[in-house]
């Protein structure tokens, strides 16, 4: 059984002309009304002609058109206008002369093509009528029918106008959708980055320590369980990326799959970097944690890659309002400045931390490389 809060639903789904019906016969049966003869549209002040069978045939030509008003505005209008005109020189005077500015602001509003035409053809038809008026004995004069010609007008200016929002509107949504697309894919982008770089940098270099432990089977055998384990954990990441690209995925998109900073830098040591690593705080919720833990990700792959060896020192401290990451290495290089090294996953964090109001800075200092971010905790996701 239908409720009444589908109603409106339903009819929304309806066919355009199925929702003007209503409109086109509240107004011919309001011309038929016989308390409303001769209340309508009075051009020329003719005299008052009484309702006969040619009158409903009349109104019928005026009303019943605008069923069509959005599907064929066109068609609509010249049906109407030819109602009208019949409506003004037989002396009717109906109410269904209503449905001439109807039609003209659906025409503004609907119509897509020869709209410059059909103003012109519209306004030319006038004149003959206002003409033959004149000649039955019309007092309007030059400047009443002048008059009513711009009220016409107005009407199908209104339509324009509210076609020209419309488009206006469309636009605008048009333009947010690609914005926010794009900025999707970005931020897809550098998940990626992040996720398949640093895990993919940590197998490399523990598949070429691998090479020379052959001759000791203990450490070749923990080397390939490293190994084995940084594929299953790359593994595991890139499928949460994938279930957030599933557009049946229930878990909310906007919040990447980040881990605990010890096993990060426990699964680089066992890659083979020396890390020092001090956190102090506790981490809060929110984006804050996941752009420091992406910070401390990205400093240890550039470390692994360009520096791998040298020691590397990890601080990490969870402040009230804020996080403050420091990542140094000996002898290290921005990926931006190496051989073969991109820069995208350092400007990549440089632009995480601006949209949460925080400060990035990467480079040299002193013998050291030094990744230092300084994140606003309590930043929405």
């Amino acid at each position: 059984m239908i409720g009444l809060r589908q109603i409106p639903d339903l009819w929304q789904r309806c066919d355009v002309t199925v929702r003007d019906v209503p409109l086109a016969l509240a107004l011919a049966l309001a011309s038929l009304v016989p308390a409303l003869h001769s209340r309508g549209t009075q051009l020329g002040d003719l005299p008052t002609r009484p309702m006969d069978a040619l009158a409903v045939a009349v109104i019928a030509l005026e009303c019943l058109p605008l069923v069509v008003r959005r599907r064929w505005p066109l068609l609509c209008l010249a049906l109407v206008c030819t109602g009208f005109a019949a409506d003004q020189l037989l002396g009717y005077h109906a109410v269904a002369g209503t449905a001439l500015p109807l039609a003209l602001l659906s025409t503004g509003l609907h119509l897509d093509h020869h709209r410059r035409t059909t103003a012109v053809l519209a306004s030319a038809a006038y004149v003959p009528l206002a003409a033959a008026l004149d000649r039955q004995g019309s007092t309007e004069g030059v400047a009443g029918f002048t008059t009513f010609y711009l009220a016409l007008a107005a009407a199908w200016a209104v339509g324009a106008w509210l076609r020209l929002s419309r488009t206006a509107e469309a636009e605008r949504r048009g333009h947010v959708a690609e914005v926010t697309r794009l900025a999707e894919r970005a931020r897809i982008a550098r998940e990626l980055h992040d996720v398949v770089t640093h895990h993919v940098t940590a197998m490399v270099v523990q598949a070429e320590a691998a090479r020379y432990l052959t001759a000791s089977p203990e450490r070749l055998d923990q080397a390939l369980a490293a190994i084995t384990d940084t594929g299953r954990r790359s593994i595991a990441d890139l499928r949460h990326l994938l279930d957030v690209l599933n557009p049946d995925h229930a878990a909310d998109p906007r919040a990447p799959s980040v881990g605990e900073l010890s096993a990060l830098v426990e699964q680089t040591r066992r890659a083979g970097q020396p890390v020092e690593f001090t956190e102090e705080g506790v981490p809060p919720a929110g984006s804050a944690r996941v752009v420091a833990y992406r910070v401390v990700q990205e400093a240890l792959t550039n470390a692994l890659k360009y520096a791998h060896g040298n020691r590397t020192t990890v601080r990490v401290r969870h402040g009230g309002s804020e996080i403050v990451v420091e990542v140094g290495t000996e002898g290290g290089n921005s990926s931006a400045a190496s051989p073969g090294g991109s820069g995208r996953g350092l400007a990549g964090l440089r632009e995480r931390v601006g949209v949460l109001g925080g400060e990035f800075s990467a480079g040299r200092r002193g013998g050291d490389f030094v990744v230092r971010a300084r994140i606003p905790a309590g930043s929405p996701s």
